[in-house]
């Protein structure tokens, strides 16, 4: 007996200090990481001159009032604002960053951990997925390798490095795991979204920061947290844009100086459940085409309105965000195969890719009318009068809106007077009584699947019908 419990003990006590061991081993892992990149991640200071004049008057016209006081309205005031970024190229002291850190600034300084401050060239900004390449002349310079991002898995452990509210806390090592991957729809005015979620603590002025995995490999550039109400501070929920996708826009702007995108030319939306079924369709995955844009190489190849883009080239499409981003990263001179699901039936189209155009640019007979009781809205046959009321242009076929009734399936879809249904269903609808016709026949699914073009916008609307 005495035998036995000593064993247990001394199995107790073995297992115990291998226990301590591998716990310090990965607490080594940690410290390692932070120690090789912190040299290598900067904080950037940013000014900003302000004049006081251009300022009052915004301020005027906004609220109506003048608050400065005489003699104050000609100043100048001088702003500065905080950031961090990624030395990536030690030789050429190329640095990474968040193009909202160096946006409309006057200029930029870079502080290294060692103390040293140099100012930074901007060498390109892109808006589209919020990052930008700056250059510092510099000696003794350290830079962090780029790792493959579509390698990381959920659960991962991840470490953040970066200055947080103020230079004073420049180089935080905070450590959390990758919560999720592929977020997008986070920020509103960034066109290209595929963020890896953290719970690795990012605050304000850790934009542009390194998110690094346990081989010390940047897997993203840190950009955007997660807040409620006024707080602006860590809940947990923070973004990093992949470093596959920077690599992409990196070596664009440093090359030419600005993104080359390729161009589909499709307006999509999500797939969500309510469409698929009005659409018959089995899949939630893809990317549904609500409208084709003219003279686009969609609608060179064959691409149709209420197709389903289910692949391209040899890649699934989980969501039109997908979509989005792997069209954006393609060659614009390549020819890709497309997949798309249409009337249920799948068909494979071959797309020859262009570059994304300029990005800062894209006496009449009584008309019939129909009003339908289970949407709440009154259609009528297009004429020229209705097409002069509500700026419809002549190329647009369907019916007009011209009312909707408070509190109907079609007031809480959004669906407002001079919208333009060219759609039931997959069917196209030119005349009143074909409306009618065809949402008689969905009623018995108790939804119905509408085209709707409003003004330069078109999308697919799926409403539940009022009983």
């Amino acid at each position: 007996m005495r035998k036995t419990v000593l064993f247990i003990w001394t199995a107790i006590i073995v297992s115990g200090s291998s226990g301590f061991a591998a716990q310090h081993q990965f607490q080594q892992v940690f410290a390692d990481v932070a120690e090789k990149a912190n040299p290598a991640v900067v904080t950037i200071v940013t000014d900003k001159i302000i004049k006081m004049d251009d300022f009052h008057k915004e301020f005027e016209e906004y609220f109506g009032w003048n608050f400065l006081p005489p003699g104050m309205d000609n100043g100048e005031r001088r702003t500065n604002a905080l950031g961090s970024g990624v030395i990536v190229d030690s030789e050429k002291g190329y640095v990474l960053t968040n193009n909202h850190v160096v946006e409309d600034t006057d200029e930029i300084t870079i502080r290294l951990l060692d103390k040293r401050e140099f100012t930074a060239k901007v060498i390109g900004t892109d808006s589209g997925s919020d990052l930008a390449v700056l250059q510092i002349d510099a000696d003794d310079l350290s830079s962090i390798p780029l790792g493959n991002s579509d390698a990381i898995r959920v659960g991962e452990w991840v470490v953040a490095v970066g200055s947080p509210f103020s230079p004073n806390l420049s180089h935080t090592v905070t450590v959390g795991i990758v919560s999720a991957l592929g977020r997008s729809n986070i920020i509103g005015n960034n066109k290209y979204e595929d963020f890896i979620q953290t719970d690795a603590a990012i605050n304000p002025g850790n934009s542009g920061g390194a998110l690094l995995n346990l081989d010390g490999e940047l897997v993203g550039i840190n950009t955007a947290i997660a807040t409620g109400g006024f707080e602006r501070a860590n809940r947990g929920v923070g973004f990093a844009i992949p470093s596959n996708m920077v690599k992409n826009v990196m070596d664009d702007l440093i090359e030419r100086g600005y993104v080359q995108r390729a161009w589909l030319g499709v307006y999509i939306q999500d797939l969500d459940d309510a469409t698929a079924r009005a659409l018959d369709l089995d899949t939630r995955n893809g990317a549904l085409v609500g409208d084709v844009v003219d003279g686009s190489p969609a609608e060179k190849a064959g691409i149709e309105t209420g197709d389903v883009i289910i692949r391209f080239n040899d890649l699934d499409i989980r969501d039109p965000s997908h979509l989005k981003n792997v069209v954006s990263s393609s060659n614009p001179q390549s020819n890709v195969n497309v997949e798309v699901l249409r009337n249920g039936r799948n068909k494979s189209i071959a797309v020859n890719l262009e570059e994304l155009p300029d990005q800062n640019s894209l006496a009449s007979t009584p008309a019939e009318k129909n009003e339908d009781e289970s949407l709440g809205l009154r259609v009528q046959d297009l004429n020229s009068s209705l097409r002069e009321r509500f700026n419809i242009e002549r190329s647009v076929e369907g019916v007009v809106v011209t009312s909707v009734n408070q509190n109907s399936a079609a007031a809480r879809a959004g669906i407002r007077a001079g919208d333009v249904i060219t759609r039931v269903g997959t069917k196209k609808v030119r005349r009143a009584r074909d409306f009618t016709s065809l949402v008689k026949k969905a009623e018995k699914n108790d939804m119905v699947l509408l085209h709707l073009r409003s003004g330069d916008v078109a999308r697919f609307l799926t409403l539940q019908l009022d009983n």
